[in-house]
């Protein structure tokens, strides 16, 4: 019975160790966000939602954000999202 009890407590904290391995959590520095609200670009109209950690699709255009080649941005329906330009996955919405 010991051992039934001990391998699932070691099953648990597997499987609970890959669940806080898959959501990461970007911190942004400031600047990049100060510089993204700054900024005039064009609202693009898009018809899905956009949720952090998706990607957008291609035909969204994702400004660079100089001297922060890690990050970009994009107005999505008059929200400024910040995307990883590589990717083009949702990094933050901003509010």
């Amino acid at each position: 019975m010991k051992k039934i009890i001990l391998a699932s407590f070691v099953a648990s904290l597997a499987f609970s160790g890959v669940a806080l391995a898959q959501t990461t959590t970007v911190v942004v520095p400031g600047e990049v966000k100060t510089y993204v609200l700054q900024q005039t670009s064009p609202s693009v109209t898009y018809d899905g939602t956009v949720v952090v950690g998706e990607p957008l699709p291609d035909t969204v255009e994702v400004y660079p954000i100089p001297q922060q080649p890690t990050y970009g941005y994009v107005v999505v329906n008059q929200q400024r999202v910040l995307v990883d330009p590589q990717t083009r996955r949702v990094i933050e919405v901003l509010q």
